[in-house]
């Protein structure tokens, strides 16, 4: 949170929805940063915010090892939002007292306003919110009173308007909760009084200054897969550097249909500068022959792109910086973002070997979401067509091919999703579902094709419709449109004889299989 953009805090004790909680705050045009709940309040106060707010947790607040903060915080000054677990832990620490749950809440669980509140007075009487906890607060500290209750929790939320201390039991942040687009507004703009000037117009502006500050007259290279989050980090460093900045294109045989040629066209007609096109196909499946853990294969992949841009880097002259387009999920699911367990390693995100020779790295982008991500691309004038491509990691089908990595695994998922692809443009779906693609799980099944018995690969597709790749549903492809795919694929696909369909929400699932 640089000096001249003041937001939130969101302190992470380990709840799923923490990043949810940020999400929310943004949308409202709220800079929000996520540190984690060991943070120090010489590094909150380091980053100046106006307001707090405590993420909730599946651990219990009594428990050994129980996540928590230092208490010095509630003496920052700054009004401070607890949710869930975060409620608990400022009750617990505040002098309150807390009890295991006579019965666990989870779901819609209908909540009462008790009295006058500050936080809630945007709400009814009476609101649906949304619940996951076992403890709860039996006791309130000293200069706090109840506002709101359930039937299985007496204090649904609680607050010290004296001191700028609110809490709730619920979760205000899922649009499950009746009022949700009301309470945390509510929190922002009346009670903490911040204003909403977090725009992309200024992000833009803030950015190329910083990125100019940082490069000076050197050169940057930058890893570009043609993907939406590399091509606005290109789009925002050549603003910053015009040709001070070298774009290396790596294929490394797994990228999809025709995906070469596509960015080889599209960087060419769009973007002045250096465009380097590197075949690196048999370095990386030599590297990933043999190896079947996913976490390895992406680390692998990840070693190999960065000894492979070092090797441009080389060749290009003298360039001190590597660029990528890192952003605020891989960040937060590296584990690199408050309190965060790793959910799955990301090849741009972790930092550089000391011995790699550029002396730093460009993330112009890792503080934002996808759909800013996208609002950037198109303030900064890219085409439609690459501000709305379909995401694809950077691994590739790596990460789409469960096991190990072989050529011609990778060319039936790559033939596969070049067929789905097809159908849902040609059925007018391309809008509603924010990604969609195919995926080899590795195993086989028995099938009947011309009259014979065979035993081959199954395909599965997966499709999610989500506003912040956060949290996901699958959507609901018509099944006529199903079966058109399915028919292609099992016909036009060599080694294929089933098709299913992931019908998974995130969470529990992630969008990617790997």
């Amino acid at each position: 949170m640089s000096e001249d953009v003041r937001g939130v805090i969101v302190l992470n004790f380990g709840g799923q929805y923490c990043q949810l909680i940020a999400r929310r705050v943004r949308e409202v045009k709220v800079f929000c940063e996520v540190l984690p709940c060991s943070a120090s309040v010489e590094e909150i106060k380091r980053k100046n915010p106006l307001a707090l707010i405590l993420s909730g947790s599946p651990a219990s607040v009594t428990a050994e090892g129980a996540p928590t903060a230092d208490p010095a915080l509630f003496t920052l000054g700054i009004p401070v939002l607890g949710i869930c677990y975060g409620m608990q832990w400022m009750a617990h620490t505040l002098g309150g007292k807390l009890e295991p749950g006579v019965l666990r809440e989870y779901g819609k669980t209908e909540v009462q306003k008790t009295r006058r509140s500050s936080l809630l007075s945007t709400i009814d009487y009476s609101a649906t919110c949304w619940m996951s906890h076992t403890d709860r607060v039996a006791a309130v500290p000293a200069g706090f009173r109840v506002t709101a209750s359930s039937a299985n929790c007496p204090v649904a939320a609680m607050e010290d308007e004296s001191r700028g201390l609110y809490a709730v039991q619920f979760h205000p942040e899922v649009t499950h909760t009746d009022a949700a687009a009301r309470i945390l507004p509510r929190f922002l703009f009346d009670i903490a009084h911040i204003a909403p000037d977090w725009t992309m117009e200024d992000f833009i502006e803030r950015k190329v200054n910083e990125i100019r500050e940082t490069v000076g007259d050197e050169r940057v290279l930058l890893g570009l897969s043609g993907g939406v989050d590399s091509s606005v980090a290109a789009a925002l460093i050549s603003k910053a550097l015009g040709k001070k900045l070298i774009c290396v294109y790596i294929d490394h045989g797994l990228m999809r249909k025709d995906e070469t040629l596509q960015v080889k066209t599209a960087f060419g007609g769009h973007f002045d500068m250096e465009l380097i096109a590197v075949d690196a196909s048999e370095m990386f499946f030599g590297k990933l022959a043999g190896v079947t853990e996913p976490e390895q294969k992406r680390k692998i992949v990840g070693a190999a792109f960065v000894e492979a841009f070092a090797e441009q880097a080389k060749l290009a002259g003298e360039v001190a910086f590597l660029a990528q387009g890192t952003i605020y999920p891989d960040v937060i699911e590296s584990g690199g973002a408050a309190g965060a367990s790793v959910i799955k390693s990301h090849h741009n995100v972790g930092g550089l070997p000391e011995n790699i020779g550029f002396k730093g790295i460009i993330e112009p982008l890792r503080m934002l979401f996808k759909d800013e991500v996208r609002k950037v691309g198109e303030k900064l004038g890219l085409p439609e067509e690459l501000v709305w491509r379909q995401p694809f990691p950077g691994p590739g089908l790596t990460v789409r091919i469960l096991g190990e990595v072989t050529r011609p695994k990778a060319e039936i998922v790559r033939e596969s999703d070049a067929i789905l692809q097809e159908e849902i443009r040609r059925a007018g779906l391309t809008r509603q579902i924010q990604q969609y693609f195919t995926v080899l799980p590795g195993v086989s099944s028995v099938g009947v094709k011309g009259d014979e018995r065979s035993y081959e690969y199954i395909v599965a597709i997966r499709a999610v419709e989500t506003s912040d790749f956060m949290t996901a549903d699958f959507f609901r492809i018509p099944y006529d449109v199903l079966a058109r795919i399915s028919e292609r694929i099992v016909n036009e696909v060599a080694g294929v004889n089933r098709v299913v369909y992931d019908v998974t929400t995130k969470p529990p699932a992630s969008i990617e299989w790997e």
